[in-house]
Order: structure tokens, then C-alpha cells, then sequence
């Protein structure tokens, strides 16, 4: 709208068309307030994914080092169970 045509606006109307774009603000604000709020909730949980994708790599090096002690346990049982035999083969 040009000027010229706003001068030519009543008092009523101008009230009119201010308390409209006072609604709209309003509405506008609400909108923004509400993308706001939805952003921190999605950067809370990109934070959490991080620190649980972080927890897990911690995790999986505590189960390979569990896995590697388990291996090495396994192994030097093998070991014994095969020197023993070879004591008892000896002794026959």
C-alpha cells in the first residue's frame, strides 16, 4: 500500500489494519519461540547421540580388550593341557 493511499485510510481503519499486524507478530513471535524450542531439542539430542556414539567406541575397546584377555586365558590353558600331555607321554 503507498502512502497516498494510507493517508486516505480512516483513524478506525489504520487501528484496524495495526491491530492486524499486531495478530500477525504475535503469531509470528509464537512460530519463531516454537522453531526455537525445537532446534534445542534437536541440538540436545545430536549432543546425546555424540556422547552415546562416544560411549559406544568405549564400550566395544573395553569388550575387545575382554575378548583379548579371554584369548590369551585360552590359550596358555591349551598350552598347559599340552605340556601335560607330554609329561604324561614321557612318563609311560
Amino acid at each position: 500500500m503507498t502512502d497516498k493511499e494510507l493517508k486516505k485510510l480512516s483513524r478506525k481503519e489504520l487501528l484496524e489494519m495495526l491491530l492486524e499486524q499486531s495478530k500477525l507478530l504475535d503469531s509470528r513471535q509464537a512460530e519463531i519461540d516454537s522453531l526455537r524450542s525445537e532446534l534445542e531439542n534437536k541440538n540436545i539430542l545430536l549432543e546425546n547421540a555424540g556422547s552415546i556414539a562416544e560411549a559406544a567406541l568405549k564400550i566395544s575397546g573395553v569388550f575387545e580388550a575382554a575378548q583379548r584377555a579371554a584369548d590369551i586365558y585360552l590359550e596358555s590353558v591349551r598350552q598347559m593341557r599340552e605340556s601335560e600331555s607330554h609329561v604324561d607321554e614321557n612318563t609311560e
